[in-house]
């Protein structure tokens, strides 16, 4: 903690209730205009943890922080030594949990952490980083403990440490992308925009015109309708692409299009009947189900 009893720092408080890392980044990049800023970044994992790894915490000079490298037990002691840290205008790393010096302060999971703690000196990175977001394309920063740098470098598949330097990847939101005309598209829609999903429902007419322009590999493409005749068969590049119906609704799908010329490895795509757990017999339950699918989905593919 603060080792220099002269050094009055502010008291940390948790200016934002989010962990996530785009509005993490904003709030850091217009922060910069008028105050310091650090990025504690957690990055090692001892036993259980709250967050994984490359999880980070905003903080500014004034004592103002978001963000969770844990399950909020910690964050209030990381943000302290990022004070500490801009107010000395250096790096440092810090341990908590098993293994750390601060006995005062323990992980209800019994594991340990450690965060790396980035006085910012610059913000071009960032704000890079957060242009290539908002195209929806996958971006990485990679922080220098030795060289205290954060760097723009092309993203990998899991964050974590690449020699010296330690990876952090961002990744767009996922989009969720709705063709039907059925209650349970309003329902889903619905608590996808509440979950914080981006929402895009495809008017019938015109969606397989525009289904290309819409799917992007952070995309998951849900088939709500109750008429197999109605439904796209699609080749895009979607995370997840689940379809309502039976069993066997999805064997007579999967019969349709054999018969329209699609192969096998597209048609093993297809989550049928979606969700994660069923028969969901109203549209409420069955929008649970989905969303929760897609997020396990997304989980399973890029961590």
């Amino acid at each position: 903690m603060n080792d220099n009893p002269l050094l009055i720092l502010p008291t940390p408080a948790r200016a934002l209730l989010t962990d996530d890392p785009i509005e993490l980044l904003k709030f850091a990049a217009e922060a910069f205009k008028d105050s310091q800023v650090a990025i504690a970044t957690l990055v090692e994992i001892r036993g259980g943890a709250a967050r994984s790894l490359g999880s980070q915490v905003i903080v500014l000079s004034d004592g103002r922080f978001a963000g969770y490298v844990s399950g909020g037990c910690v964050e209030a002691a990381v943000a302290a030594e990022a004070l500490l840290a801009m107010a000395e205008g250096r790096d440092r790393t810090v341990r908590f949990g098993d293994g750390s010096p601060f006995l005062d302060v323990v992980l209800p999971c019994g594991g340990g952490i450690t965060v790396a703690i980035h006085v910012m000196r610059r913000m071009e990175e960032v704000e890079r980083a957060l242009e290539f977001l908002r195209l929806r394309q996958a971006t990485a920063l990679r922080y220098s403990p030795a060289k205290q740098t954060l760097d723009l470098v092309e993203p990998v598949q899991r964050a974590g440490w690449l020699g010296d330097d330690f990876l952090i990847i961002y990744r767009p939101s996922t989009k969720i992308v709705i063709s039907g005309q059925t209650i349970e598209v309003r329902s889903v829609a619905r608590l996808a925009e509440c979950s914080g999903f981006e929402v895009t429902v495809l008017a019938p007419e015109r969606g397989l015109r525009l289904i290309e322009e819409v799917v992007d590999p952070f995309s998951a493409v849900l088939l709500l309708h109750h008429d197999l005749e109605q439904e796209l068969a699609l080749r895009t590049s979607c995370f997840y692409l689940g379809a309502l119906g039976s069993r066997r609704t999805h064997q007579l799908r999967l019969n349709r299009l054999l018969r329209l010329g699609h192969d096998q490895p597209e048609l093993e795509r297809i989550k049928a009947p979606i969700g994660l757990f069923g028969p969901a017999r109203d549209s409420a339950s069955l929008a649970l189900s989905i969303l929760a699918d897609v997020a396990a989905s997304r989980s399973g593919a890029f961590g």
